[in-house]
């Protein structure tokens, strides 16, 4: 069964000319519940706006986006953003974490949006990740690779059905990356969440038994993103 399907997906921008720039015109896409695959692709292909289509934090120009049985592309701003809090983990290549608050308060922020925060899961996440004794800890008082951890934690700390992840290795070095590549499909795995993740990297890309090319799914994939 089909978590996620897509058909006659398009997305455009406007080109510095006044016209519009195709970057993403997806024919068809689907994910299974609890599948792992991941997508190859280069910098400027269109990876990242293809993944923020799905999450909703971009509206498709046309094409439908069927995530748990409901059309993303038809839903009004509100209930898109409902659905994705309630669905969708995101682990973003910049973390996105607020640098304001403790690695707890940003796991308890990003399950704010969804079921609601659960202090208990919250801290049990930070603790599978390695990151028990830091809780309290800033951003800025961690490694890059702690960061990483604390936007897993985050991205799993609402029981998504699917985990989106944009190049989560891109700012880490080797070790780290390798580490938090493995944690990332192992928690999902334990979660029974779907995984989809971007790269442009052989190493990453050679985990995955399933991997497949951007540019074969995106009719678009040549042109630049901005």
């Amino acid at each position: 069964m089909s978590l996620l399907t897509l058909s006659s997906l398009k997305k455009s921008f406007m080109a510095p000319d006044g016209g519009r720039k195709m970057i993403v015109d997806v024919p068809e896409f689907s994910l299974a519940a609890g599948q792992q695959l991941a997508l190859r692709g280069e910098s400027g292909s269109g990876k990242t706006t293809f993944l923020h289509l799905i999450a909703g934090i971009l509206a498709a120009d046309s094409g439908s986006i069927r995530l748990d049985e409901q059309d993303m592309a038809v839903l009004a701003e509100p209930a898109r953003d409902r659905l994705r809090a309630r669905t969708i983990g995101y682990i973003f290549q910049t973390f996105n974490l607020l640098q304001g608050y403790s690695c707890l308060e940003n796991v308890l922020l990003g399950m704010a949006f969804g079921a609601g925060a659960d202090r208990a899961r919250a801290t049990a996440l930070l603790e599978r990740v390695g990151l028990g004794q830091r809780l309290h800890h800033l951003p800025r008082q961690l490694s890059t690779g702690q960061q990483q951890r604390v936007a897993v934690a985050r991205a799993l700390a609402g029981r998504p059905q699917l985990v989106l992840a944009d190049e989560p290795t891109g700012n880490l070095d080797h070790r780290n990356g390798r580490e938090a590549l493995a944690l990332i499909r192992e928690t999902c795995r334990e979660a029974g969440a779907a995984l989809l993740l971007v790269s442009h990297d052989p190493e990453v890309l050679a985990a995955f038994e399933d991997v497949r090319d951007f540019a074969q799914l995106n009719r678009a994939a040549s042109e630049v993103a901005p």
